[in-house]
């Protein structure tokens, strides 16, 4: 029986054969299972998440700030003390105002939840005047 003959690859083909790409790997994008508790109160491990948000955020937006800061003032369009002398004015400061009551309201949602289910009184305080005065 005659042997097939194989066309001649290169040197180049020899010593790196094609591979064919790796199958990315897919993981799930939600955790399975009870979440952990570090704290005996459930209500610490809700802030602490809600802390270590923040500051993943925060530190995003900060780089983010600084790349801008840095291109901006690389091609000549504003120099970093413009930024830092900058006075907003009074329109501004009522949109920066609205954003930030938003963005407070948004972060305590969970905790004002939690406080409105577990206070029957209408006054928050209410409970603890009637321990005071017996």
């Amino acid at each position: 029986m005659a042997r097939r003959r194989t066309p001649a690859r290169s040197k180049a083909a020899r010593k790196h054969p094609t591979k064919a790409a790796p199958t990315p790997v897919r993981l799930p994008r939600i955790a399975k299972g009870k979440k952990p508790q570090y704290f005996s109160d459930p209500a610490i491990d809700k802030l602490l998440w809600m802390t270590m948000t923040l500051m993943e955020e925060l530190s995003v937006a900060r780089d983010r700030i600084d790349t801008l800061e840095r291109v901006l003032d690389e091609r000549g369009v504003l120099r970093q003390k413009d930024i830092e002398g900058y006075t907003p004015d009074p329109k501004a400061r009522s949109a920066r105002a609205s954003r930030r009551a938003e963005f407070v309201d948004r972060m305590m949602r969970a905790a004002q939840a939690e406080l409105s289910a577990s206070s029957s009184a209408a006054d928050p305080h209410e409970e603890a005047r009637r321990a005071v005065e017996g």
